[in-house]
């Protein structure tokens, strides 16, 4: 039999326990040969908390995994009694397949995501006020002027001998006013 793609209903924020889980059941009964790819649709994104990077795992469809596998009695129970997983999409006892050009677009929109260059998520917008944590201004306070998100800097207005001067400064320097 041909394997088809179905859609998992998962615990959002479960998703890549349950892919882990479901591979390892896989292995365990001896069942590679009926399945294919586990996919959780997900981008990396590079975010900036309290002046750190971190790389994270952005899932686009949160509470859903897709699964290719050969339907039948035992791969379905398998599926079904794994730890996190509520339910196939589709009625109840009867897994809807998930048609194959609608894989192909999840497929090439997370792949696009991969290799692309870092993103991140910018928490700093003109106008906000901030406080330099690192280097020769560190303890200064000012005002963001300008965000390049390419370059990851922003040029900040600090006051320096009390004269409003524009300091450019690397997203790491820098954290949000408390």
């Amino acid at each position: 039999m041909d394997k088809k793609w179905f859609t998992l209903r998962v615990y959002s924020g479960q998703e890549t326990k349950v892919k882990a889980q479901l591979e390892n059941e896989i292995k365990f009964k001896s069942l590679e040969d009926r399945f294919g790819r586990i996919i959780v649709p997900s981008e990396p994104v590079l975010e900036m908390r309290d002046g750190k990077k971190r790389l994270k795992n952005r899932v686009f469809f949160p509470g859903y995994i897709l699964i290719e596998m050969v339907l039948d009695t035992q791969t379905k129970h398998l599926v079904q009694e794994t730890p996190g997983v509520i339910s196939f999409v589709g009625p109840r006892n009867n897994p809807t397949a998930v048609k194959p050009e609608e894989v192909e677009a999840v497929l090439r929109k997370v792949e696009r995501k991969e290799s692309e260059a870092e993103q991140v998520e910018v928490p700093f917008r003109v106008g906000d006020a901030i406080r330099v944590i690192d280097g020769p201004f560190a303890d200064f306070t000012g005002i963001i002027e300008e965000v390049n998100e390419e370059k990851k800097k922003v040029k900040v207005s600090v006051s320096i001998f009390g004269r409003p001067t524009p300091v450019e400064l690397d997203f790491l320097q820098i954290e949000m006013e408390k």
